[in-house]
């Protein structure tokens, strides 16, 4: 292996390589980070209570039905009863939500985790109760029924802070669960007997102060929903099943509301059918339901408001890191084109602290966006790394114009990628028209290189030698 230019190929190869594995490991890092966050919205979830999906209010009737068959043969029959048990629920013909979500930012260790204490009035009406009077199924059978229930279900309890309920002109006693097999979290209070036979509609309206973290999903159980939500959270994603039909998003909190019919929605049938009430948990980086969680299409249909983060540091640490090999590629094709035009030889060993220093800013990036906002943390590490750079490169380089523009030249790479961490729709575009720039630039300058001559032991290294 007699070429010099052979040599500094190869030994470039193996730094490069060698900076993707720190590269890799920096990565491994800021995914770990990212997975205790995870871990400490869990634990906030523990203590405080987790996502919450609000079902309600809605009426359900318990009924027994017996009746007696006979069994046996002429000589030996005998009667035997068999009992059946069955549960009838009534879904509103109109319902309405008004709702405040208060935030607040709680912190577990480093980790700060968005919860919320909803403040709520939901008003239902029911304008027939028709079933609330089933009809036996079996010829001379006995059909006994409970007290009318009304009930609302959340997924977690623990976050109820107060509740109450009017029904009938008076305010009714609430009490713990509802009485229903598959909705079971939640309050009820027992409606007299006498309402079976009521021909004028029944109006219930529940204030209701509710506690959560992170998220917050409302079923649109009536024939007619109307939910009105808004919170000073400056940052929601609105998803589940069901987009507001209007949304006002500001600086100072959002605004939004659905209006949803029953012929848009099957939410009144997925409880009737006993569908689970579903309450999705979110990986950090993504919005991506829980994989031991069921599938969204076989959970009752409903709103939600997640409280985001846009500017989450560990999202764009990682988005940033993904930029390493390009960063260290383009630094490495600079320092070779002042080798190459400027005949200024430069040892293998720089190029790798050269690309070490380039690997640390991302480290840098993440600690520091641990303890400062983003942006913050941006300018400081990549102006630690910029001045750092460009004071090497002075002495790398052997003169004082070439370090500067060397840092300069590093300077714009880290604004372009923070141009990049911040957009999302035209990030691609940016950064392909981008690379085309430095591609084209690059080509530009080396048109009138020898590339055969350097090839045959002439070009940077003999030159530097000679300066």
């Amino acid at each position: 292996m007699k070429s010099p230019v052979l040599k500094k190929v190869l030994a470039l190869a193996a730094i490069v390589l060698l900076l993707m594995l720190g590269l890799g490991r920096i990565e491994g890092v800021v995914r770990d980070r990212a997975y205790h966050r995870t871990l400490a919205t869990q634990a906030v979830s523990q203590s405080l209570a987790g996502a919450q999906t609000l079902l309600g209010p809605l009426l359900h009737v318990a009924c027994v039905e017996s009746w007696e068959v006979q069994q046996g043969n002429d000589k030996e029959s005998k009667l035997v009863e068999q009992r059946r048990e069955s549960s009838y629920v009534v879904p509103p013909t109109e319902l309405a939500v008004v709702g405040d979500a208060t935030p607040q930012v709680l912190k577990r260790g480093l980790y700060p985790v968005p919860t919320y204490l909803l403040h709520g009035r939901i008003q239902a009406r029911w304008d027939h109760l028709e079933a609330l009077r089933p009809a036996p199924t079996q010829k001379n059978s006995r059909l006994q029924c409970g007290a009318p229930v009304v009930m609302v279900a959340v997924t977690d309890t623990r976050g109820v802070r107060s509740a109450r309920l009017t029904a009938l002109g008076q305010e009714r006693m609430l009490k713990p669960g509802t009485f229903h097999a598959v909705y079971k979290q939640g309050l009820h209070t027992t409606l007299p007997d006498a309402i079976r036979h009521q021909t004028e509609p029944l109006q219930v309206q529940l204030d209701l102060e509710l506690a959560g973290t992170e998220q917050l999903s409302i079923v649109p159980l009536g024939e007619q929903t109307d939910i009105h939500m808004q919170s000073t959270w400056p940052h929601p994603s609105f998803g589940g099943h069901f987009l507001p039909s209007e949304r006002e998003v500001r600086s100072d909190g959002f605004e939004a509301r659905w209006r949803l019919s029953a012929l848009a929605t099957s939410a009144a049938q997925d409880v009737v059918d006993s569908k689970p009430l579903c309450a999705w948990s979110w990986s950090e980086g993504g919005a991506s339901e829980d994989m031991d969680a069921p599938r969204i299409e076989n959970c009752v249909q409903s709103v939600r408001v997640r409280m985001i983060d846009p500017i989450n540091p560990y999202t764009l640490a990682d988005r940033a890191t993904k930029y390493g090999l390009l960063f260290v590629t383009l630094t490495f094709v600079a320092v070779g084109l002042v080798e190459l035009l400027q005949r200024r030889a430069v040892h293998p060993v720089q190029y790798l602290l050269v690309g070490s220093a380039l690997s640390a800013f991302f480290l840098l990036l993440l600690s520091l966006s641990e303890h400062m906002t983003f942006a913050t943390a941006y300018a400081v590490a990549s102006a630690a790394c910029i001045v750092l750079l460009g004071y090497y490169a002075m002495h790398m380089l052997g003169k004082v114009g070439r370090g500067v523009l060397l840092g300069l030249g590093i300077g714009v790479l880290y604004g372009v990628l923070y141009v990049l961490l911040r957009l999302e729709q035209t990030a691609l575009v940016v950064g392909s028209l981008a690379l085309f720039g430095v591609l084209a630039s690059i080509m530009v300058l080396t048109r009138k290189v020898d590339w055969y001559g350097l090839g045959q032991g002439g070009g940077a290294q003999d030159a530097g030698g000679r300066e």
